[in-house]
């Protein structure tokens, strides 16, 4: 088979069987734990995202249809659901700041931000699911890495094109990862969740024109919202193509031009993709390209003493496919500054530190920003370019008043597989989130012990009352 060339390979119903057939018991004890953090952090963006501004248009939109109570919990939102809504609104808080999980490349031919963010569709689909049907946590997280597995390994497989002329992975592959979910908790079989894969296949959207917009994660919140609705319809009964991914018309045809058999056929589970390579977990909310620059600029801020006054000028060097998503050079809001290296840059050296508290309208606005801004270049850099789209290459030279240059390069930030976060580094990530939400610290810390042993409770009701209200 011709590398991303359609197949003949029953790609669709070889997907729809390994999650059928997958059980709680097959999920190796590491994965299971891994899984742990990413679903504490997701939890806790939830949480951080119900107080944004886009948590708010999201509630007047389920206001306005006045539909009544549900089976699902609004996190933060202090109410129930029908669960299709339950997975949008989540699934737009989790991915509201960009401070969710992010999946690795492997192939050097991938860039980096064509990969996914895994939590943000996965989760919220699988715990509404799970909340309609009385599922015990273990089969939330089994329903939940089966998702992210699903999801990341279309993304890995899909040619190359499909992120650089414009598709969001998130709001494409996401909406597999919904279905896959959705049908696990459902118990459908190998037929109807290959037809819940069909229907997830057509709704697949998300463009990246809107990154440094509240439509980045609205395209997360529709993902999760499109898998429930296509796992509902399938176990209704409703009729949809078998072969939605690999067929010449499918999936990978129509938004990449192609796929890359190798790496999906047989690859499910083979390593689970949280293990092997992995994903990262943020330690700032901004766009996951910033991150390795991010960490490296802190760690030179920290050894070498610098301050902001003393720093004449700033040069950042990626790849070439870094500024292809980092689009935003001179902010205007909070939203774009997630999307500015030079703004990520800049705040490190005004605050010496890049939290939900500094990326804000006011903090965009600032004058000493702004002129910290006009400090940084950010540039196409030979020797990041030749390390390969996987990576981040980011290479960093401060030339300071005193005559000195200080330079650095990391590949991968913090929170990366080569830099993991502990789980009690995520539950500290979690209790910032919670308390900025409004949370009490005593709930947050009762729900990051829910979380650490999740397999043990026999429903998500302990878990979801702690969620549903911040104050």
């Amino acid at each position: 088979m011709d590398k991303h060339q359609a197949s003949d390979v029953e790609l669709t119903r070889y997907v729809a069987e390994f999650v059928v057939n997958t059980r709680a018991n097959d999920l190796p004890a590491d994965v299971i734990e891994l899984g742990k953090k990413s679903i504490l952090d997701g939890l806790g963006l939830a949480l951080s995202g119900s107080v944004s501004k886009t948590g708010d248009l999201v509630r007047r939109h389920l206001d306005e249809l006045n539909l009544g109570a549900g089976a699902a919990t609004l996190i933060g939102g202090g109410r129930k659901v029908a669960p299709r809504f339950a997975a949008f609104a989540n699934g737009v808080g989790i991915h509201a700041d960009d401070y969710d999980d992010t999946q690795l490349a492997v192939a050097k031919d991938r860039v980096y931000g064509l990969l996914t963010h895994p939590t943000a569709p996965a989760l919220p689909a699988a715990l509404a699911v799970a909340e309609l049907v009385n599922a015990p946590g273990r089969e939330l997280m089994l329903a939940y890495q089966l998702g992210v597995e699903v999801e990341c390994k279309i993304a890995e497989a899909i040619a190359p094109r499909h992120y650089q002329t414009g598709f969001h992975a998130t709001g494409t592959c996401g909406t597999f990862a919904g279905a896959v979910a959705g049908a696990k908790l459902l118990a459908l079989d190998v037929a109807t969740t290959r037809r819940a894969l069909s229907m997830a296949g057509s709704q697949s959207a998300g463009l990246r024109e809107n990154f440094g917009t509240m439509t980045k994660p609205f395209h997360a919140g529709r993902a999760s919202e499109s898998g429930v609705v296509a796992a509902q319809f399938a176990s209704y009964g409703w009729t949809a193509a078998p072969r939605i991914l690999e067929a010449p018309r499918g999936f990978f045809s129509a938004a990449g031009g192609g796929y890359d058999p190798a790496a999906i056929f047989g690859k499910l589970g083979a390593p689970w993709t949280l293990f092997d390579p992995g994903v990262s977990i943020k330690p700032h909310p901004s766009g996951s390209l910033t991150h390795p620059g991010m960490t490296e600029m802190l760690r030179l801020i920290q050894a070498n003493g610098i301050h902001a006054k003393d720093v004449r000028h700033v040069r950042v060097g990626t790849n070439s496919n870094m500024p292809n998503a980092l689009i935003h050079h001179r902010p205007k809001d909070e939203l774009q500054a997630k999307f500015s290296m030079e703004f990520c840059i800049a705040i490190l050296l005004l605050e010496g530190r890049a939290g939900l508290n500094e990326f804000t309208d006011a903090a965009v606005e600032r004058e000493d920003v702004k002129a910290m801004i006009e400090k940084v270049d950010f540039v196409i850099d030979d020797v990041a370019e030749a390390a390969g789209y996987h990576l981040m290459t980011t290479l960093i030279d401060i030339d300071l008043a005193d005559g000195r240059r200080i330079s650095g390069r990391a590949d991968f930030g913090k929170g990366s597989p080569a830099m993991p976060m502990s789980y009690d580094e995520v539950a500290r990530k979690f209790h910032e989130n919670a308390e900025f939400a409004g949370m009490d610290r005593n709930t947050a810390s009762e729900i990051v012990e829910l979380v650490s042993g999740l397999e043990k409770l026999d429903s998500m009701e302990p878990l979801t009352r702690r969620l549903i209200r911040i104050a």
